[in-house]
């Protein structure tokens, strides 16, 4: 290497160091003088929107029965994703798994593949065809989940809630005694607190857009009748509110025994069918071998 490929080399070299240098520093800089805000608030985040292309190649880029309906279901679940790229990526998942079983076959076919891998192939793109065809299923079971989980955290915060009629102290007081006894909706309701005298409105709507479930809407629009009237009659009303879910809390319960029940009725089924098949199907055998000689 000449004298000058060295120079350059060396030069290059600093250069890099001196970046990194600089990168180092300016992170530990922001380290040692970094505040954290005091309250968190929600981060309005703006996102990468998705290439028009492949909403107009998959059928995503207007209004549909099915982009409502994963809308609805993505928002129980309490994923913020994009319906219509959600969507259009188990519509292409879909499309894909299906020509990469099919190319699979072809060269199989040819001769370019062995039959133990295009059976691989196939297998992995049977499962991702299943899985993304069954989204909605998946989707709904874990909204159902979260919805339950969801109507007892919100019971027993109004019920905390409930307790502090007719005190002197303000609502936004009451909902942050109300907060210890939150767990799966914690940070939502912290957000909610945190945002409430910045824009008490806004802020319980999106309180009710994350959560995205009735009976956060339903508490969010108690909350918020509180916040203009605390009378006696909102009150009531929240107590008519915890009613409900309760009820629906039993309801749900009876159905999971109900389910529960069927299932041990099935898996009962399964000795007695056995029992049949080793020890009276040889005796029934048999006997109808019995009878064909007799009639012979």
């Amino acid at each position: 290497m000449s004298d000058y490929g060295r120079w350059l080399f060396g030069l290059a070299g600093g250069l890099v160091q001196f970046g990194l240098a600089m990168a180092a520093f300016w992170a530990l800089l922001g380290t040692l003088f970094y505040r954290r805000p005091r309250f968190r608030m929600a981060a309005g985040w703006k996102r990468r929107e998705a290439p028009s292309w492949w909403l107009k190649l998959t059928g995503t880029d207007r209004e549909s029965a099915a982009l409502q309906e994963r809308r609805v279901l993505l928002a129980g679940c309490g994923l913020s994703w994009d319906p219509s790229v959600y969507l259009a990526a188990r519509r292409s998942a879909m499309a894909g798994s299906f020509a990469a079983a099919a190319s699979a076959a072809a060269v199989s076919q040819a001769g370019w593949l062995s039959a133990y891998a295009m059976w691989k192939i196939g297998l992995a793109a049977c499962l991702l065809f299943v899985s993304a065809a069954c989204d909605r299923m998946a989707l709904a079971a874990l909204r159902g989940y979260r919805t339950d989980r969801i109507r007892k955290e919100i019971v027993t915060v109004s019920r905390q809630l409930l307790y502090y009629t007719g005190s002197r102290l303000h609502l936004h007081g009451k909902l942050m005694r109300c907060f210890p006894h939150a767990r799966l909706i914690r940070n939502d309701y912290q957000l909610l607190l945190n945002e409430w005298y910045h824009d008490a409105d806004g802020a319980l709507q999106r309180f009710k857009q994350r959560l995205g479930t009735d009976e956060a809407a339903a508490f969010a629009e108690t909350v918020r009748s509180l916040r203009l009237n605390e009378s006696e009659e909102v009150y009531g009303m929240l107590r008519a509110v915890v009613q409900d879910f309760k009820m629906k809390i039993e309801l749900a319960k009876a159905g999971r025994k109900e389910t529960a029940s069927y299932l041990l009725f099935v898996l009962a089924g399964i000795p007695i069918l056995y029992t049949f098949q080793i020890f009276l199907y040889p005796w029934v055998q048999e006997t109808q071998r019995l009878f064909d000689q007799l009639n012979t």
